[in-house]
C-alpha cells in the first residue's frame, strides 16, 4: 500500500499524472522518494492533490483572468471609487472572458471580490457605501474559476498619498511575500516560507495574522495544505513538485489580535483598529524552484 493509501500504477501503465508518459519513464522514482520520506515521518500531500501538466495549465488559463482583472482595477481604482463598482468590474471582466467569481456565494458571500479597507484584515464586503478617499489602503482579493480550475490572487492598492507608516506596511508585507516566494525550494519544508514571511514582517516591526493565511487551490478553491505565516522553519509539509498554494500573509501595523465579531459574519478587524495589509500570490512548486500562477 503506497503512503497516501492511492493505487500505484503497473511500471508499463500510464503514470497518474495525467502526462501521458508510462509509469517507469514519469514518476516511478518520484514516488519512491516518497515512500522513503514518508517511512521517516514526513508529512506528506496525497498524491491527488499534486498538480500534473494537464491541471497546471488549466490553472494558468484560469489565473490568466484572475491577473487581468486585478490588472483592469489597478487601471481604474482611486479616489471616490466604490467598492461596489469593484465588484462589478471584477464580475464583468470573469464573465466576458468565460470565467465565474469564485467567490460569489461562496458559502454565502454575496458578492464577487472581497475589498478590506484600512483596518479590515479581510474579507470586506463590497458596497456602495464604501467610497474610497485619499489617504486609504486597500487590499483587492479575488479568485476565478474557468473550466473548473481555480486561480486566486490579491493587491493592495494605496488611494492618493497616503501616511508613510501605512505605506511602509503596504511595502514590507510585499517584500515578505517575495521572502517568502525565494523559500520555496523543492523537498524543503512548507515552515521554511513561514518563517521567511514572518522575519521580514516582525524585523519591520508587525505583527502578523495567526488565524488567516494561504491554502492549496486548483482543482478546489480551498485545499489542502494550510499555509500559516508563525511556523518554524524546517516544518510542515515537505514542498514536493506539483503542490500548488498561495502566500497570503495579513500583517498588522499593531496587535496580532483580529475581531471578527461583525454581525454580517464576515469582515475580520483588526483589534486595536491600525491598519493592515495583504499581498497574495499563487504558485506550483517545480523541480528546480517554483512557477509564479496568479499574482
Amino acid at each position: 500500500m503506497s503512503y497516501d493509501g492511492l493505487p500505484t500504477p503497473g511500471r508499463n501503465d500510464e503514470c497518474w499524472c495525467g502526462s501521458g508518459k508510462k509509469y517507469k519513464k514519469c514518476h516511478l522514482d518520484f514516488d519512491e522518494r516518497l515512500e522513503e520520506l514518508a517511512a521517516q515521518g514526513a508529512e506528506l500531500l496525497p498524491r491527488d492533490l499534486l498538480k500534473g501538466p494537464m491541471d497546471i495549465e488549466g490553472i494558468k488559463r484560469s489565473a490568466e483572468v484572475n491577473v487581468g482583472a486585478l490588472d483592469y482595477v489597478a487601471a481604474h481604482i482611486g479616489p471616490g471609487t466604490t467598492t461596489e463598482e469593484i465588484d462589478k468590474w471584477v464580475y464583468d471582466y470573469c464573465i466576458e472572458n468565460d470565467a465565474v467569481p469564485a467567490d460569489l456565494n461562496y458559502e454565502g458571500f454575496p458578492k464577487s471580490v472581497c475589498t478590506s479597507i484600512n483596518e479590515v484584515v479581510c474579507h470586506g464586503i463590497p458596497s456602495e457605501d464604501d467610497v474610497l478617499k485619499e489617504g486609504d489602503i486597500v487590499n483587492v482579493d479575488m479568485s476565478t474559476i474557468k473550466d473548473g480550475y481555480f486561480s486566486d490572487s490579491s493587491r493592495m492598492f494605496c488611494i492618493g498619498e497616503v501616511d508613510p507608516e501605512w505605506k511602509r506596511l503596504v511595502d514590507t508585507t510585499r517584500e515578505a511575500v517575495q521572502a517568502g516566494l525565494a523559500a520555496v525550494k523543492p523537498w524543503g519544508r512548507l515552515g521554511d516560507v513561514s518563517a521567511a514571511v514572518n522575519k521580514v514582517a516582525t524585523d519591520a516591526g508587525f505583527t502578523v495574522v495567526r488565524e488567516f493565511g494561504g491554502h492549496g487551490i486548483g482543482l478546489e478553491f480551498h485545499e489542502d495544505p494550510w499555509v500559516g505565516f508563525n511556523e518554524e522553519a524546517g516544518t510542515g509539509p515537505v514542498l514536493v513538485p506539483g503542490m500548488c498554494f498561495t502566500i497570503e500573509p495579513m500583517v498588522n501595523m499593531g496587535a496580532q489580535e483580529i475581531d471578527m465579531s461583525d454581525p454580517n459574519g464576515w469582515t475580520v478587524r483588526t483589534a486595536d483598529g491600525k491598519p493592515t495589509a495583504q499581498w497574495e500570490v499563487q504558485i506550483v512548486v517545480t523541480d528546480d524552484g517554483y512557477e509564479l500562477i496568479s499574482w
